[in-house]
C-alpha cells in the first residue's frame, strides 16, 4: 500500500541551526515518536529501533536510515525501510528542503512517498494516512520544542 504526505512546518530558529540538528541523532532521538533507539552508523547513515500504534496494531520496527541528494544547509533526501514482524514492513523516503523564514526562523518543506505491507497495510488508506500526518505533527512540535520553541 502507497503512503504519500506532503507538509510544510516553520521552525523557530536559522536554517544553519536547523540542518544541524536534522543530523544531530540525540535530537532526532528525542524526536521521532515512540524512538526506542538511534544510533549513527555514518555522516549519511543512521539505525533505529521505533515503536509505533496504528489502530489496534503496535509493532517495533527496526532498521537503517540513509541521507542522499544533500545539499547543505538547504535539502536531502532521507530514505529507509523497517521490519515490524508480524505487523509487517515499511519503507519509502522524504525529500526535506529547508528555506528561510520571516524572523529568523526556517520554513521546512517535505514530500514522503512510501510503501506499507503485512498486517499494518490491511488497516485501511484512512487509517495508515491520518496516524502517518499524527506521527509527523507529534514530531514537529517535539524537534520545534529541542529547537526551544514552538512552531
Amino acid at each position: 500500500m502507497a503512503v504519500t504526505m506532503s507538509g510544510e512546518f516553520v521552525l523557530p530558529a536559522d536554517r544553519a541551526t536547523v540542518w544541524a540538528r536534522l543530523n544531530d541523532a540525540d535530537t532526532l532521538r528525542a524526536s521521532i515518536p515512540g524512538c526506542e533507539s538511534l544510533e549513527k552508523l555514518s555522516d549519511t547513515e543512521l539505525q533505529a529501533a521505533v515503536k509505533v500504534k496504528i489502530g489496534p496494531v503496535s509493532a517495533r520496527f527496526k532498521g537503517k536510515v540513509n541521507l542522499t541528494d544533500i545539499d547543505a544547509p538547504n535539502s536531502y533526501r532521507i530514505s529507509g525501510q523497517g521490519e515490524g514482524g508480524v505487523a509487517g514492513f515499511a519503507k519509502g523516503g522524504a525529500n526535506v528542503r529547508l528555506a528561510d523564514a520571516e524572523g529568523g526562523a526556517t520554513r521546512l518543506n517535505y514530500d514522503v512517498d512510501a510503501q506499507v505491507g503485512g498486517k499494518i497495510a490491511q488497516l485501511g488508506s484512512r487509517l495508515i494516512d491520518s496516524s502517518a500526518r499524527k506521527l509527523a505533527e507529534q514530531f514537529f512540535a517535539n524537534f520545534a520544542a529541542a529547537l526551544g520553541g514552538t512552531r
